[in-house]
């Protein structure tokens, strides 16, 4: 049970190692095609969240924001494969962040061409989301091993 256990996180990080590795290669001075597709997506957040609390949202630059993704998709996958709670936490963090940004399927309209993907690609990050809950409450229930104390012999007189 214990081999397809680290199985499982192995082939589940590995969605997460392998889209951090590819934007780590892609990054170069600019932030690479992620950053260039997150652009518009900040901007269109920033007005949203600048709108609704009244305060004007300081600057974000995007290859700090690519740069985050990066190192929580790459350490958050590490930790996961070996069974770290807080591995699946990072995961967390960025399913949590990105894919309300990433896939605004709210900013269209349902007969747009891009709300049915979007809408499925959001639906797939949560139940992500919802399976990075499931390890965290199940890591958390299991009782750990706890080493059994031997009784003293006693003495043959």
């Amino acid at each position: 049970m214990g081999f397809f256990s680290f199985l499982g996180r192995v082939l589940f990080a590995s969605l997460f190692i392998l889209s951090a590795w590819q934007m780590f290669n892609d990054f170069g001075i600019d932030g690479g095609p992620a950053a260039k597709e997150l652009i518009p997506k900040l901007a269109v957040a920033k007005k949203h969240i600048s709108k609704l609390l009244g305060i004007a949202i300081p600057d974000v630059e995007v290859r700090h924001v690519v740069a985050t993704n990066i190192f929580l998709k790459g350490v958050g996958g590490f930790l996961f494969v070996f069974g770290n709670s807080f591995g699946a936490f990072l995961l967390l963090v960025y399913v949590a962040l990105s894919a309300p940004l990433l896939y605004d399927f709210y900013n269209y309209s349902r007969k747009h061409p891009e709300f049915t993907p979007l809408l499925n690609e959001f639906l797939q990050s949560i139940a992500i989301f919802g399976a990075l809950l499931f390890f965290i409450g199940m890591k958390n229930s299991l009782p750990r091993r706890q080493h059994k104390k031997k009784a003293p012999k006693a003495k043959a007189n």
